[in-house]
């Protein structure tokens, strides 16, 4: 017959029972930290990545922008006269700090009394159009040298985001799109441009 189990046996196993369950309780404790400090590892790399990615695509966009002025700004003087616009000066990045409109025109045509701002994106938005036509309003404060000049927008871009060319069409400005190796207006001849 087995011995009796006394009241000291139950005891004492659930004492190692306690020990037994507080060391598991304490590897499973280490190994969550560990297992964290591995997580925040990645988690650093990624935030690390994410950020040099948004880096790059900052840097591509700006060199498509770059790249989509380079195509523009040549045919400006061209596509304008064609319209009965005579531009015989062209700015790249016109900037104005004045406190009442800071901004930055991509491209600013001028003929004698006639000023042409061009905004130039390498895929245009609807967004991109309302906010151009925002800055137009407030174009003759940051140029006040314009501010006797008829002054006209236009948005150039390789892409146009679900027929925003046409949103830019009705809005008043005129469209530069890519045709072949140069830009066209897209406008046709019986279009007339808001003035600003």
């Amino acid at each position: 017959m087995a011995d009796p189990v006394t009241l000291q046996d139950i005891y004492d196993l659930f004492k190692a029972s306690q020990a037994d369950l507080q060391a598991s309780r304490e590897e499973f404790d280490r190994r969550m930290a560990e297992s964290k400090a591995e997580a925040d590892r990645h988690m650093a790399k990624l935030e690390q990545l994410a950020a040099d990615t948004s880096r790059e695509v900052g840097r591509l966009g700006d060199r498509w922008g770059t790249f989509v002025e380079n195509m523009v700004e040549p045919a400006v003087l061209r596509m304008f006269q064609e319209r009965g616009i005579d531009i015989q000066t062209t700015y790249r990045r016109a900037k104005s700090t004045r406190p009442a409109a800071p901004m930055e025109i991509d491209i600013l045509a001028v003929d004698g009394d006639v000023a042409v701002a061009i905004e130039v994106k390498s895929r245009l938005a609807q967004q991109d159009v309302d906010d151009f036509c925002e800055k137009l309003k407030k174009f003759k404060l940051a140029f006040p040298e314009q501010a006797s000049h008829q002054v006209y927008g236009a948005v150039a871009a390789i892409e146009f985001v679900q027929d925003v060319d046409r949103y830019a069409y009705r809005k008043g400005l005129f469209v530069i799109r890519q045709c072949g190796d140069s830009v066209e207006l897209a406008n046709d001849h019986s279009f007339q441009p808001r003035a600003w």
